[in-house]
Formats: C-alpha cells, structure tokens, sequence
C-alpha cells in the first residue's frame, strides 16, 4: 500500500490532507511509502505534511520514505535543510 498525496496540498488544503493520511497510516506495511509525484501545486505546507507523516511512522516502528518527490519540493526541503529527513523510496 502507498499513501498518495493529491495534485494541490498548500497550508489551506495540508490539515484535511494529513488527516485523512494519519487514518491510513496504521494499515501501512512496516515501510512506509508517500507517493509525491501527482503533486502540481504546493507550498512549504507539503513538506510539514511529509515530515508529520514521517514523525509518526516513526512513532509506531515504521520506516518512512517518498516516491516521486517534485524536483521543485526536493529543492524546497533542501532550501530548509531537511532533505536528508525525506529518503527517497526504493523500487
């Protein structure tokens, strides 16, 4: 199973976003994997989403890691110094 984040996640959209996510999390395998590549649309928001999701797979024992991630969202979490947090999933 992949979570999969939607095509626009700003500040506006990323509470309703991580919620819904949060509920799938547990049904997760023990790596957990966020599939970033339909993401068009997004602000720093879409990375407090990611770094949520990776703090509570984290929590219940699970390995964290995005798929796909947007070469501008890449640069931005670089930007931040948080790059090396966000591990790119393995296919």
């Amino acid at each position: 199973m992949v979570l999969v984040l939607p095509p626009q996640l700003r500040q506006a959209e990323a509470k309703a976003c991580l919620r819904g996510l949060l509920l799938e999390l547990p049904a997760q395998d023990a790596v957990v994997v966020v599939d970033a590549g339909p993401l068009l649309r997004f602000d720093s928001a879409a990375l407090a989403v990611l770094l949520e999701l990776r703090r509570q797979s984290l929590a219940i024992s699970k390995t964290f890691a995005v798929a796909q991630m947007p070469t501008r969202l890449a640069d931005l979490a670089a930007l931040y110094g948080i790059g090396d947090l966000l591990v790119a999933a393995v296919d």
